[in-house]
């Protein structure tokens, strides 16, 4: 699997965004006060908002959302396609990238030491019924070789159950799958759902953490 595949498997913008949300927002309920896996933040610039996955071994994806559309790079450190075995992007990741999208190729928050940290990158234009990628010739040998698959492996299989089994493995704790299946649903985060998920979570880190992803919550009960 590689980012042409991703392409024909990731959902619409808007669809997109949300599950960024949610995944954002059940991992802040997990893990108010730590390192997190998918960060989202809806003041990213005044026009635009990102979604963000660190795993803490150097891997890493972000999504801009903006209204000229959603743009995404990932990084796999371990793909041969790396920029730092060749120099920079590997040929085709990002040369095709839209005028509209090509300051986020060379963004400073996206980048290292001017080096766009890039594998891969898809983009897809408001009003546009697709994602795209560039015209690539993968290096031979490795199935995954721009860690496409395993990198948005959580947005290309958008299930709670696919959530709840990488969240028990990566927090290392029993994960309520109803509650995460009504935070999918974008219903307001409630007292119940955080004590579902996380019985010692604070609310008010959580309610903070919620501002910043621009999840609804409702407290009052």
């Amino acid at each position: 699997m590689t980012v042409h595949d991703v392409a024909r498997s990731l959902p619409g913008i808007p669809v997109l965004r949300d599950l960024c949300r949610s995944l954002a927002m059940v991992e802040a309920v997990l893990d108010p006060e730590g390192e997190r896996y998918h960060s989202f933040s809806a003041t990213w610039s005044e026009t635009e908002e990102i979604a963000s996955m660190r795993n803490g071994s150097g891997d890493e994806f972000d999504i801009v959302f903006s209204t000229a559309g959603a743009y995404v790079r990932g990084f796999d450190h371990e793909s041969p396609m790396s920029p730092y075995v060749n120099d920079g992007p590997w040929p085709g990741v990002v040369d095709a990238v839209p005028e509209v999208f090509r300051q986020h190729v060379l963004e400073p928050a996206l980048t290292d030491e001017g080096i766009p940290s890039v594998t891969v990158c898809l983009w897809r234009e408001a009003g546009s019924d697709r994602w795209t990628a560039g015209e690539i010739e993968f290096p031979e040998g490795p199935q995954d070789p721009d860690g496409a698959d395993w990198l948005f492996a959580l947005l290309t299989t958008p299930t709670p159950e696919a959530f709840k089994e990488f969240a028990e493995d990566y927090y290392e704790m029993p994960v309520d799958i109803d509650a995460v299946r009504r935070v999918y649903d974008l219903r307001p985060l409630d007292r119940e759902t955080v004590r579902a998920l996380n019985g010692t979570a604070s609310l008010k880190a959580v309610a903070d953490a919620a501002v910043v992803i621009g999840y609804p919550t409702d407290f009052s009960a």
